[in-house]
């Protein structure tokens, strides 16, 4: 005889919430070397520049202006000038560097930003901001690149889901990309099934906390489908997104649509309705 199932009252938590809890409990515990704190207290408004604050940094061994920018939720290219770095935006380890974050930007993300102390350090020090990835570096060989192309379709479909971007998006624009392939390298040097840059990559790695692999198909998908992601919150429009995808969110902030970006949109565009009307792109 099996017992009825209890609903959940108002002093009993719904199975949901346990499971969430307990999901939670287990990430904290395995980053234990890893307190996450709101941004820092010493961040100050920047006058004449809405929507942005300054936050000083003193850049340490490995830094890059593009690294700190992602990191801190800035534009290479304000932090560039801001802190007069040159046209390469050189920087020299002990450099104290003022950082234009986006407010919005950080709010979007949760307002956290991932910091730690280092093992000698005391009570009261202060904290640095890091970034949790493997140390061992991603492979140079293919994997799971001779999935099938339904394969695919349901990796970017989950994918897609997992980190909040429309599937159809996605997959529209995995097609045009790749016609959902991965052994495909562009003229370029763009690779696999979302046709990544390998620059590309190394940004989304500080998204993802990793190092990703762009000749693997799953962390080729994850890598397209995180800077669909970081485009859409940037640019709040899927057609800006696509273009950037395509052009640059740089470049299309300087000088608009390319011809060639146009018609990529239109494509991407005409797939995705395709998709959501007959669940394929053709």
């Amino acid at each position: 005889m099996s017992l009825p199932r209890r609903r959940p009252t108002a002093s009993t938590p719904h199975p949901r919430r346990v499971r969430r809890a307990a999901r939670l409990a287990t990430l904290a515990s395995a980053l234990t070397a890893v307190t996450v704190l709101a941004p820092p207290a010493q961040a100050t408004p920047w006058p004449g520049h809405p929507d942005r604050s300054i936050v000083p940094y003193v850049v340490r061994a490995g830094d890059t202006a593009t690294g700190l920018a992602v990191r801190y939720h800035a534009w290479t290219e304000e932090l560039i000038d801001l802190n007069r770095l040159g046209p390469k935006g050189s920087l020299h380890q002990g450099q104290t560097l003022s950082i234009p974050i986006v407010v919005s930007a950080v709010r979007r993300a949760g307002g956290h930003v991932a910091q730690h102390r280092t093992p000698k350090a005391t009570r009261g020090a202060a904290t640095t901001p890091v970034l949790l990835h493997r140390t061992r570096p991603p492979g140079r060989g293919w994997l799971h690149a001779d999935l099938s192309r339904e394969q695919v379709r349901r990796l970017v479909v989950g994918v897609a889901r997992r980190y909040g971007v429309p599937p159809q998006l996605a997959l529209a624009v995995a097609w045009q990309e790749s016609g959902w392939q991965q052994r495909r390298i562009s003229s370029t040097g763009a690779l696999g099934v979302m046709q990544v840059m390998p620059d590309t990559g190394r940004w989304m790695r500080w998204y993802v906390g990793r190092p990703l692999r762009l000749r693997d198909t799953h962390d080729n998908v994850l890598a397209g489908v995180m800077t669909l992601r970081v485009l859409r919150a940037w640019t709040r429009r899927d057609k800006t997104a696509i273009a950037a995808y395509y052009q640059g969110l740089g470049a299309v902030r300087r000088h608009g649509y390319y011809t060639d970006t146009r018609q990529y949109v239109a494509a991407v565009r005409a797939h995705e309705r395709r998709i959501a009307r007959t669940g394929s792109p053709v």
